[in-house]
């Protein structure tokens, strides 16, 4: 298929998404539907609204920016409170949908946008913090580091620092990406482990550096999102800030190029990406939907050069050969990791077998909004 006959597919795939999907019970949050339970404010939900938000701006589809309204105006009341939200549960992933609200405030000016932009912040403001200075990733994993979480708060943090405090907490953002890249890349490959134990006490970590066993592609791939939405907020316009802008994107640009060795020759990545070829490793779409849009929107924001497109462009086109199917009339996508983490109530152990053991399920949100994210930034390089 040509990338136009994959577009068109793409806008009838989502049509029935949303079609058959609300705030209360979205079809594309697979956990939520397993779980029988009410839907709360969650980070799924606000990966493929920031998705439908970014097909509205490449598009200028309103249909997109209605479904999207309609699914945050559930959740935010007028006073700025958001439903099933509470900060004082600190948990990073719950700061995801909150980047939705910039959006959303500046398309319509309504204040209740701004309030709920605080109530999310607030979180932020009282965040357990590692000794070393970096929030923890959920209250329930204390001195723990996630690649995960980078991407579910820093980039809204940095807006929100850009936007409405005068810049005051940069210093305390680049800190934490500072602490990351020194602390959790493996030196020999580039890479980077899942997550950190700063207090060396889990029974999943090294108990010398109390890094995580493997690296898991979703978190490499939210990690070089965190690098880049991040970078794409900061105001650097006084020049105050170039070491800094300097590390994040020195960093980015090193995890490209690790990554793009080990990119299959499909242009996908492996679920635990360097150890490809081992029995049960599979070529996941999540995390290779992230790196097609991390790489397509480095190079349309001049971080990489124009020839490493391609790179991108051959990742969506494995993902659309392998995983896009047409199953009973309907798109769906397939080759989705549901769900990776560590500890908790499941004592996941982070070994690769464990990575290998987790389900694989279709048109959930992690892949399909990343999928989306990927497409308008070709979209948007077509157009243009």
């Amino acid at each position: 298929m040509t990338h136009e006959e994959i577009l068109t597919l793409l806008g009838d795939y989502v049509d029935h998404l949303i079609a058959n999907s609300s705030a209360e019970a979205p079809m594309w949050n697979i956990e939520k539907v397993r779980s029988g339970k009410p839907n709360k404010w969650n980070y799924i939900d606000g990966c493929m609204i920031t998705a439908c938000l970014s097909l509205y701006k490449t598009t200028g589809d309103e249909k997109y920016l209605s479904f999207s309204r309609d699914f945050i105006d559930f959740f935010v009341q007028e006073d700025g409170s958001i439903r099933t939200y509470d900060p004082k549960e600190y948990n990073l992933d719950n700061v995801n949908q909150g980047k939705n609200l910039f959006t959303l405030y500046d398309i319509f000016g309504d204040e209740k946008y701004r309030r709920a932009i605080d109530t999310i912040r607030s979180q932020l403001l009282t965040q357990p913090r590692t000794k070393e200075g970096n929030f923890w990733h959920k209250d329930i994993y204390p001195n723990q580091v996630w690649l995960d979480g980078m991407y579910m708060g820093q980039p809204f943090y940095m807006e929100y620092e850009t936007r409405f405090n005068d810049r005051k907490n940069y210093d305390d953002i680049f800190s934490q990406f500072k602490f990351v890249i020194e602390n959790m890349k493996n030196p020999l490959n580039g890479l980077y482990y899942h997550a950190i134990d700063t207090s060396k006490q889990m029974f999943w970590c090294d108990k010398v550096t109390g890094l995580s066993q493997n690296i898991w592609l979703r978190a490499i791939g939210w990690y070089s999102m965190a690098l880049l939405d991040t970078l794409d907020k900061v105001d650097n316009s006084d020049h105050k800030y170039d070491k800094e802008c300097r590390m994040l994107q020195d960093a980015y640009v090193d995890l490209m190029n690790a990554m793009i060795r080990y990119q299959d020759e499909s242009g996908m990545w492996y679920q635990v990406v360097n150890f490809g070829g081992m029995e049960r490793n599979y070529l996941e779409t999540s995390g290779s939907s992230i790196m097609a849009y991390s790489l397509l929107k480095g190079v349309r924001l001049g971080f990489l050069p124009e020839s490493y497109r391609v790179y991108g462009e051959k990742a969506i086109d494995g993902i659309c050969k392998r995983y896009l199917k047409e199953k009973n009339g309907e798109m769906s996508l397939g080759g989705i990791c549901l769900v990776a983490g560590l500890g908790g109530k499941d004592n996941r152990p982070g070994t690769y077998d464990y990575y290998m053991s987790e389900p694989v399920v279709e048109d959930d949100a992690k892949g399909v909004g990343p999928f989306l994210l990927a497409y308008t930034e070709l979209l948007r390089y077509k157009k243009n």
